[in-house]
């Protein structure tokens, strides 16, 4: 898929777990980890906010387009 969530880095700057964050944005760490590996379809706004409100990083800083 073209498009890339680069999670897995924002958390490793900030050495936050998967289950730390899904704990502080309220969803399930299972939900957390197929954002995570790039298995989501979609991710809803209100998510995408509040992963970005926790870590304090842009949308831009989680999404990369890269070219197949």
């Amino acid at each position: 898929m073209p498009i890339v969530l680069n999670l897995d880095v924002e958390l490793a700057k900030r050495k936050l777990s998967v289950a730390e964050l899904a704990e502080q944005i309220g969803i399930t760490p299972a939900n957390l980890h197929v954002l995570k590996s790039g298995r989501a379809k979609a991710v809803r706004f209100s998510t995408l906010d509040a992963i970005c409100r926790v870590l304090e990083c842009q949308p831009g800083d989680l999404l990369a387009h890269e070219p197949e």
